[in-house]
């Protein structure tokens, strides 16, 4: 008869993850990290089971400026379950030690995915809620500008750039779901009574919400006239009708006036290609709004102005080339072309 007991190790495992969810309640469990040039010792947002720390008066004060709502302990509800989760998998895990049954870590594992799913969806809800209501007579508004911080990862968010990340409550999280699942598999195979197939997909279901929740942005953000810097010249963007974006794969965005400012980052190697995820330009004939170099048309005359000299104007078609064309005596240049 297959015995339903656990070992020895597994038993010890499982009281060390009870502990490890104890120290939960004393550090914090995900932080957000912000740095832009006017704060280049950075900014930090600590979250707890039950509390916010770190910057939060400072960032509250950017918060009112830009229409953001003020972070305070008091208006989030998972705060005042959160502990009495964490406590109640610690005695779950105390309890599958003590009693060495299969079941309960099938149990503690289920239910630990579970709750996994559901806090990420809800911590996501959070940031979007946070970042999309936004106060209409701000004193700051951009026209179509969102400020959703990343669930993990980089985001840039006019000129702060955003860090999200599990910190080191978030970490023994991760750690104990992953015990739990090699506790499965090995009290499984000792038994040789486990069903992967049954245990991949909570695990999978958890693996494949964090990470198409968590990630990154690679879309392309408006540029804002008068209040971005350009990453090579440090230049003010000052002209809708010209400029241009590089997106990283982690999401990163680097901001450009002119594209002689673009061609000159490029040809420095401050982002290597491989870790380009896009590059746009602002359409010439809709001020404002970026296209996908891949699909731009591009035409280059000194009557042009740009801020920096360039002289290119990106187009999203060949009629608005073909219009512009007719007003300015240029010549029409491929993006190949303008790299060499």
């Amino acid at each position: 008869m297959k015995s339903k007991s656990v070992s020895v190790i597994t038993r010890v495992l499982l009281i060390l993850c009870s502990i490890g969810l104890v120290v939960v309640l004393f550090v914090p469990m995900w932080r957000i990290d912000l740095s832009a040039p006017q704060y280049p010792e950075g900014l930090r947002l600590l979250i707890y089971a039950n509390k916010l720390a770190g910057n939060v008066d400072i960032i509250n004060g950017l918060n009112h400026y830009i229409g953001m709502k003020t972070l305070h302990a008091a208006d989030f509800p998972e705060f005042k379950i959160l502990s009495g989760i964490i406590i109640f998998f610690s005695l779950l895990l105390l309890w599958a030690a003590i009693a060495g049954k299969r079941k309960w870590i099938h149990i503690s594992f289920a239910l630990f995915v579970t709750f996994g799913v559901i806090a990420m969806i809800d911590f996501w809800k959070w940031e979007y809620a946070y970042g999309h209501n936004l106060n209409p007579e701000a004193a700051i508004i951009v026209p179509g500008m969102a400020y959703q911080p990343p669930l993990i990862g980089f985001k840039q968010l006019l000129n702060f750039g955003a860090y999200s990340m599990p910190d080191i409550g978030g970490w023994i999280f991760v750690t104990v779901g992953a015990i739990l699942l090699g506790m499965v598999v090995f009290e499984g195979k000792r038994n040789k009574s486990v069903n992967l197939s049954s245990l991949a997909m909570p695990a999978l279901l958890l693996a494949g919400i964090t990470i198409g929740l968590s990630s990154c942005n690679t879309k392309p953000q408006l540029l804002a006239i008068g209040k971005d810097n350009c990453d090579f010249c440090k230049m003010t963007v000052s002209d809708n009708r010209f400029g241009a974006e590089i997106v990283t794969k982690k999401g990163k965005i680097y901001k450009f006036d002119d594209e002689h400012c673009i061609i000159g980052f490029l040809r420095e190697g401050k982002v290597s290609k491989p870790d380009i995820a896009g590059t746009y330009f602002v359409d010439f004939s809709v001020p404002g709004k970026l296209i996908n170099v891949d699909d731009a048309l591009f035409l280059q005359c000194p009557a042009l102005k740009s801020p920096m000299g360039g002289n290119i104007a990106a187009f999203a078609n060949a009629d608005s080339l073909a219009k512009t064309f007719q007003e300015i005596n240029g010549n029409q240049i491929s993006w190949e072309d303008m790299q060499k």
